[in-house]
């Protein structure tokens, strides 16, 4: 723990599909409309689609990127499923992995079962991965790796041991956001085939801020986990393992009434421009009772 005058802050940026970066977007925009610049923090913990998230906070102005995805869409994108590099339907990829889950009898078994899954999708598909990192690479702002220190979750396939990517790891920045946004076939770099980060623990993946003295998780999923309650993978547990620890950690989640915006339809391109907006909304809200916490 810190023990200087300046606490040292986590800023843990959770999964959430399209309209779940444009939510993140939206309330990181809002805080800092209001005074509160979050992502001065002194680590940025990125998960899924929060990785991508993560990387274009580190490297543009909140208010920028907030302006940006509420401007109109082309006439030809309202009614794509943004995002999934893919021609499967999203709804199929959640069938499949609510029955991996439904099969698996802990979390390591989970994610050797869905690795195993998302390296035969691989092998039937040799065009998805190029494909897929164009479009991930399409979304980042800069190749390289930002200044600013960035951790990046995926899960390795054939092990089913949890990865965090960073600017000393070795891996392309381009590389470690598809490996960690590859919610359905598994992608390579190099030797080894990696799965979406929140199967490493879940979408937020907020123990790996434990040590912080401050702890902000936003997560479009508000926290809840598709896996077993007794699992306890839920980022709930995981906040209070942090506050035992002794770090004051805070969870912010939409509102209940924008449920809509989020799971099955999150990869909607139209979704995003309502999710980013209700995102501010909040953030403008929160932000005078988040400033005491972070500061």
């Amino acid at each position: 723990m810190n023990n200087t005058s300046s606490p040292s802050r986590a800023l843990v940026l959770g999964g959430g599909g399209s309209s779940g970066n444009a939510w993140v977007l939206g309330v990181v925009a809002g805080l800092s409309a209001a005074g509160l610049d979050v992502t001065m923090a002194d680590v940025i913990i990125g998960t899924s689609s929060g990785s991508t998230t993560a990387v274009q906070l580190a490297r543009i102005d909140p208010l920028e990127l907030y302006a940006a995805t509420i401007a109109p869409l082309p006439a030809s994108a309202g009614d794509r499923r943004g995002g999934s590099g893919s021609t499967r339907p999203v709804v199929n990829h959640l069938e499949r992995t609510a029955a991996i889950i439904a099969d698996s009898s802990d979390p390591a078994d989970l994610r050797r079962r869905l690795g195993a899954s998302s390296l035969e999708l691989a092998a039937a598909d040799p065009q998805w991965q190029p494909r897929w990192r164009h479009i991930v690479a399409g979304r980042l702002p800069d190749p390289r790796w930002p200044e600013r220190p960035v951790q990046i979750t995926a899960v390795e396939a054939r092990t089913g041991d949890g990865v965090v990517f960073d600017r000393d790891s070795g891996v392309e920045l381009v590389d470690a956001v598809a490996a960690s946004t590859s919610s359905g076939p598994a992608y390579r770099i190099g030797d080894a085939w990696y799965v979406d980060g929140g199967y490493r623990s879940n979408a937020e993946n907020a123990d790996l801020a434990a040590g912080y003295d401050r702890v902000l998780v936003l997560s479009p999923y508000g926290g809840r986990t598709r896996t077993p309650a007794e699992w306890h993978l839920d980022v709930g547990t995981q906040i209070e393992a942090l506050r035992a620890a002794g770090s004051r950690a805070e969870l912010i989640g939409p509102p209940a009434e924008h449920d809509e915006l989020f799971g099955v339809r999150g990869m909607y391109p139209a979704l995003r421009r309502p999710a980013a907006e209700a995102g501010h909304a909040q953030g403008l809200a929160l932000a005078p009772t988040l400033a005491d916490f972070w500061r």
